[in-house]
């Protein structure tokens, strides 16, 4: 496991997305061998997305040869609406930059079988060989895509009921008006961020301060289901300083004294 700490949110958006540059540009796809890369939404990885497209726009870097995955979307939610992540997405990331269209999954929240899309998404998964980096946030109660606290730790996509403070929390999005914000939403698993070949999981903010203490100072519990990826042989969690509030002096001077070292190597895990 690897602690990135930066100084604030836009440095910690900064390295994530030379990261996920650098990944795609030493990996060389080509037609015949994509770059498979998850994706979050959510206020979080915006700065990181942003960069991503600095990068294509200067020209060093493409997504011609990249497939994603996203990590959910709302039920019910028509797919035009603005606060859907197939239009979060789109407006923030996809049509900035030159992908195509089709090698851009997204679960669809209205599919007329619930079960048939979740099961279709994780076949898609598996015929495009397997996510090779799977980009997450986490909510305050540590939840990962809509892996909400009490999740399986072993859990492939599917259908979930949002948890109240999920709801509270995205009210936000929706003029502060429970009464039209989702109640359920279409995820992919713990497991199934699990199987991808690296995680990174972005961590920012104050209010995030704890659930990055449970993420990494305390044991896998499935009430903290981004702790399981202390079990992943390579996870990244990049943060900011505020984000590290809550953790042990002698744990951030490790992770910190272990970047310097390693600072040019990917083999910190």
């Amino acid at each position: 496991m690897r602690l990135v700490i930066l100084e604030d949110y836009d440095q910690a958006s900064e390295w994530a997305a030379k990261y996920i540059c650098n990944r795609i540009i030493q990996f060389k796809p080509t037609q015949g061998r994509y770059f498979t890369l998850g994706l979050p939404t959510g206020s979080t990885p915006l700065g990181c997305y942003k960069k991503l497209i600095e990068y294509h726009k200067n020209g060093d870097l493409s997504f011609k040869y990249v497939k994603t995955f996203n990590m959910d979307e709302y039920v019910g939610l028509p797919r035009n609406h603005p606060e859907s992540y197939h239009s979060y997405m789109w407006n923030n990331f996809f049509k900035h930059i030159d992908i195509d269209p089709n090698n851009a999954h997204i679960l669809d929240g209205n599919a007329p079988d619930l079960q048939v899309e979740c099961d279709a998404f994780e076949k898609k998964i598996e015929e495009a060989g397997g996510i090779d980096l799977f980009v997450g946030g986490i909510g305050p109660d540590g939840h990962i895509a809509f892996n909400e606290p009490g999740s399986s730790l072993s859990s492939r996509t599917r259908l979930k009921t949002l948890a109240m403070d999920t709801i509270l929390a995205n009210a936000k999005y929706f003029d502060g008006d429970l009464s039209k914000v989702p109640t359920m939403a279409l995820t992919v698993g713990v497991g199934t961020v699990m199987d991808a070949r690296e995680v990174m999981i972005l961590i920012t903010g104050a209010h995030k301060a704890f659930a990055l203490y449970k993420a990494i100072e305390e044991g896998v519990n499935h009430m903290w289901t981004v702790s399981a990826f202390q079990q992943h042989p390579r996870t990244i969690f990049v943060c900011d300083e505020d984000a590290t509030l809550e953790l042990r002096v002698k744990t951030v001077k490790y992770f910190k004294d272990g970047e310097i070292s390693i600072s040019k190597t990917w083999d910190y895990f």
